[in-house]
């Protein structure tokens, strides 16, 4: 059986989980939690970035990042969902990178509160973040992700992860100023089961992953 090691709190980590849900493929991947603040835990030895997620193979060799293991899950698979084959690919795998990138730039903005003494931030750095995330919002918003005759592709749950993130860290900001997301999201959460039961249920000051 396939391991992925990831957290809870990880938003790669869950857009990888809803990919495992929406392809059906529970059967087939386990979970095992990692730690990355952990020197201990074995996460480092298998990546040697020590971050999640990342998949574990049946021959011992490891996948990463989220991209990689989402590829991987789909060529498993062989239908094409997350990734179509022919037409419309590039447009899933651009609003893929998208979500990726505003997650990012979250995710900097976070650490950056976490890990550096208030008398060293940068409020140009952070607000050159939050620009990245707010133009990327407004791009999606603009041209809102489609699902394929196939289903969820990786552009939607990849959107769908960085929107819950900003939930989870932001306090839902973005819902009053990007309403077509917020009913998008919603669409989405009632589509695709997934995104409802990989919701992380914890203290919302964990680490990320």
């Amino acid at each position: 059986m396939l391991t992925l090691r990831t957290s809870l709190a990880s938003p790669f980590g869950r857009k990888v989980r809803m990919a495992v849900e929406v392809l059906g493929l529970q059967d087939r991947v386990q979970l095992q939690p990692a730690d990355t603040s952990d020197a201990a835990d074995s996460l480092r030895g298998q990546n040697p970035l020590g971050k999640v997620p990342t998949l574990l193979l049946l021959d011992g060799s490891a996948l990463y990042d989220s991209r990689v293991i989402v590829e991987y899950l789909d060529a498993l698979d062989g239908r094409g969902v997350l990734i179509p084959r022919m037409e419309g690919r590039f447009h899933v795998l651009r609003q893929q990178a998208l979500a990726d990138g505003l997650l990012d730039a979250a995710i900097l903005q976070v650490y950056e509160a976490r890990f550096r003494p208030e008398s060293h931030r940068l409020d140009t750095w952070l607000a050159y973040q939050r620009d990245k995330v707010d133009r990327a919002l407004a791009a999606f918003a603009a041209d809102l992700p489609v699902p394929t005759d196939e289903g969820a592709h990786v552009g939607e749950i990849a959107l769908a992860a960085a929107l819950g993130y900003l939930d989870l860290r932001f306090g839902g900001a973005w819902r009053a100023v990007h309403p077509a997301l917020v009913d998008w999201l919603q669409a989405f959460s009632r589509r695709v089961p997934a995104f409802d039961r990989t919701a992380p249920a914890f203290d919302r000051t964990a680490p990320a992953g």
